[in-house]
């Protein structure tokens, strides 16, 4: 039996040799004219340096780069064989990231060769090892093997061309496994003595899937930072939490009495609120800020009619310590950044959200108008008014 590793949000990863670990990372292009028609997945494209997504409860989950590097590998397997096609692909995901964290894990214990090969970490559940968590002695392969991404990610797929001919069993010998739920598919592989915890991570599989599988629509093919264009706007505060407060525009401070400009537009929310991603972007800046307390910035590339526009979305005023994304990070429309808080000159728990067009050194635009004009939903996929609520100017 394979294990389950718990999965938290932050990780302490135990580097092992690094020889090799950028071979996984930045693959050819793959094929995927084997995939079953209306199933196909494109090419992986360009692999960011990280990647922040959400899990079906609302843990947030950070990848790096070598992590999203085997995700590549899988992808990249996964197109290539037969019968797979993207909901195979993504089972295959859920499965990793529930088992290893997508990390390739040595076991010490069980073999103490498994060291001398690339790996990530370290595991000890039984003789378990790398990304599936598979184990020699169930009859899935030797350590080398095993240590391989693609070999491991081959077996897991299994089928007509899997290196163990049905036995283990691989996804695709699994009778009818596309009528199963993603997460039972996983568990009909995996075999774990905790079935029901792959589903959680299906939404964070189909974030991997679609950046990675995104080519990028302006830059240099094949850059990590290259930016991905984003046709899906979420309000960033759940639906029922928020109240409108004040609005852009000039108005009297109400912590300091000075009649100033009002760059953004103010939603008061209970303290520690989720505060959500605008859009699919990369975050520019997470840290302190003299007026706004705790601040994040993200440069987002959005899809319009007059074409795609480079937009900075700021949110001000989070908890201290809330900020579950760094410099850096490719985060996805709806994943949780932050908590609201009351931070800096604030004086009360809110957000203050800031649009500008053209990245955060251009001048702030009226967020409302424009977030009306890209039809935002909230991260449930109900619509949204942005408008909603009493203009009291009560919050900075």
């Amino acid at each position: 039996m394979m294990r389950f590793v718990a999965v938290v949000a932050v990780v302490v990863f135990l580097f092992g040799p690094a020889t090799a670990l950028t071979a996984y990372a930045l693959l050819a292009p793959a094929n995927s004219a084997c995939a079953p028609s209306g199933t196909a997945v494109g090419p992986v494209g360009s692999v960011p340096t990280a990647l922040t997504a959400s899990t079906t409860g609302g843990d947030v989950v950070r990848l790096d780069r070598v992590q999203l590097g085997h995700a590549a590998t899988i992808i990249t397997t996964g197109s290539r064989t037969q019968g797979a096609g993207r909901d195979g692909i993504l089972v295959a995901l859920m499965a990793a990231l529930t088992e290893s964290h997508l990390r390739m894990l040595a076991n010490p214990g069980a073999y103490p060769d498994s060291t001398s090969y690339p790996h990530d970490g370290t595991g000890q559940d039984h003789d378990s090892l790398g990304l599936f968590q598979m184990r020699p002695a169930a009859g899935w392969g030797t350590v080398a093997q095993l240590m391989d991404p693609g070999y491991q990610s081959a077996a897991f797929f299994g089928g007509p061309t899997g290196p163990n001919h049905g036995s283990p069993r691989g996804l695709l010998d699994i009778p009818d496994w596309q009528q199963l739920p993603k997460g039972a598919a996983a568990q009909a592989v995996e075999v774990s003595a905790f079935p029901d915890r792959y589903a959680q991570y299906e939404p964070v599989a189909r974030a991997i899937l679609e950046r990675l599988t995104t080519e990028p629509s302006t830059g240099t093919p094949g850059q990590a930072d290259s930016p991905v264009v984003s046709s899906r706007i979420v309000f960033p505060l759940p639906a029922g939490t928020w109240t409108r407060t004040s609005g852009f525009g000039i108005r009297t401070h109400p912590e300091t009495g000075e009649r100033k400009m009002h760059a953004g537009t103010d939603y008061a929310a209970p303290a520690g609120t989720p505060v959500l991603a605008l859009a699919d972007g990369v975050v520019a800046y997470a840290g302190p800020d003299p007026y706004a307390g705790n601040l994040i910035v993200i440069d987002h590339t959005i899809a319009g009619p007059g074409g795609a526009q480079r937009v900075a979305s700021a949110y001000a005023h989070v908890i201290d310590g809330s900020t579950a994304v760094v410099e850096g990070d490719h985060v996805n429309a709806g994943v949780q950044i932050a908590q609201v808080g009351s931070t800096g000159l604030s004086i009360g728990p809110h957000l203050h959200l800031e649009l500008h067009p053209g990245g955060f050194d251009a001048p702030a635009i009226d967020p409302e108008p424009w977030l009306a004009a890209h039809s935002p939903t909230s991260v449930d996929g109900s619509a949204v008014q942005p408008a909603t609520g009493c203009s009291m100017e009560a919050t900075p």
